[in-house]
C-alpha cells in the first residue's frame, strides 16, 4: 500500500516555496554617493532588475526658522530614459576617481557590459550600455 503526504503537509510545502520565491525576485539595493566632492547625492540600484534612481538634500524653501524639520528636504530624481528596468542579471554601480564626475557608472557583472548614469532635469538618464 502506498502512502499519500498529508493535505496540511503539502499545503506548509507550497507556502514556504511561494514565500522562498517571492524573496528571490524581491531586489536586494546597492547605494552609491557620487564621486563629485560638491554633490550631496547617492544614487540608489536595484541589482536585481537594474534600475537606477538618486536622491539628495535640498534646502527646504521658505523655511528661515531654525525649528525641527525645517532644514531641508530629500530630493529624490526617478529612473528616467536608459535607467528603468533591464534584463534581469546582476548589477552593480561604480563610481569613477573624477573628483567632478556627478554620474555613477552601472555594470551588468556577468556580460561585462556598462552604462554611465547621471541626473539630468528631473530624473536619472543612463547611456546605452556598451562593452
Amino acid at each position: 500500500m502506498s502512502r499519500r503526504p498529508r493535505l496540511p503537509a503539502l499545503s506548509a510545502l507550497a507556502l514556504a516555496l511561494c514565500a522562498a520565491s517571492s524573496e528571490a525576485r524581491a531586489g536586494s539595493y546597492q547605494f552609491l554617493a557620487a564621486p563629485q566632492k560638491d554633490l550631496n547625492r547617492v544614487y540608489r540600484l536595484d541589482t536585481l532588475s537594474g534600475e537606477v534612481g538618486a536622491c539628495q538634500f535640498a534646502l527646504n524653501p521658505g523655511k528661515n526658522d531654525i525649528s525641527p524639520g525645517s532644514y531641508g528636504v530629500t530630493l529624490c530624481y526617478p529612473p528616467g530614459d536608459g535607467a528603468g528596468k533591464q534584463d534581469p542579471s546582476e548589477y552593480g554601480l561604480v563610481a569613477s576617481r573624477h573628483e567632478q564626475e556627478g554620474g555613477v557608472f552601472r555594470v551588468d557583472y556577468r556580460t561585462g557590459k556598462m552604462s554611465i548614469c547621471y541626473v539630468y532635469s528631473d530624473a536619472v538618464v543612463c547611456t546605452p550600455q556598451g562593452k
